[in-house]
């Protein structure tokens, strides 16, 4: 019979996945709590949230939300870090947070409504930011529009160093 805490708490994680634009998987098996604190951190500032909740209860929520099977992710020590919005801001900060902790492992995600592996975070934590995406953008579609202006400058430019060039020859005679 479940208790009303765990009743509780698997309202709470059904609640988290279905709020979040992105849940990403970890394992934090070897983490200190100085570490812990530092990653909460981290993922505060990415805009990202850390939670440790028991495997089963989450397998609980999964399965009453009927989102994929996780459950090969759901095994061992394991933290959820939920993002509301952009989830590679979130990855960058677990990828950054890693690189320093050689304990510290992706187990896979489950964003815009897919499963999505370890090396897969990995590969979006990689990708540019998106107002980085957004610069590039708008700069790919400004190419073309100032080669026409210069184009169409050309000649102007061209007649006005080539008049300049005759007025130096007369004054320099």
């Amino acid at each position: 019979m479940p208790t009303t805490e765990k009743q509780r708490l698997v309202a709470e994680i059904k609640e988290r996945v279905a709020e979040s634009g992105g849940m990403i998987l970890a394992d934090y098996r070897g983490l200190t709590v100085k570490d812990m604190k530092v990653l909460r951190t981290s993922l505060r500032d990415a805009g990202g949230e850390a939670t440790v909740y028991k495997n089963s209860l989450a397998q609980i929520a999964i399965r009453e939300l009927d989102l994929p099977n996780m459950d090969e992710f759901l095994a061992g020590p394991t933290v959820f870090v939920f993002t509301p919005t952009d989830p590679v801001a979130a990855a960058k900060a677990l990828t950054a947070f890693g690189k320093d902790r050689k304990v510290f492992a992706f187990k896979g995600a489950f964003i815009d409504g897919q499963v999505i592996s370890a090396d897969a975070v990995k590969a979006i934590a990689a990708l540019p930011s998106r107002e980085e995406l957004i610069a590039r953008l708008m700069g790919a579609m400004l190419n073309p529009v100032r080669g026409f202006m210069a184009m169409c400058n050309a000649p102007a430019g061209a007649l006005a160093r080539a008049m300049q060039a005759v007025a130096d020859q007369k004054a320099a005679a």
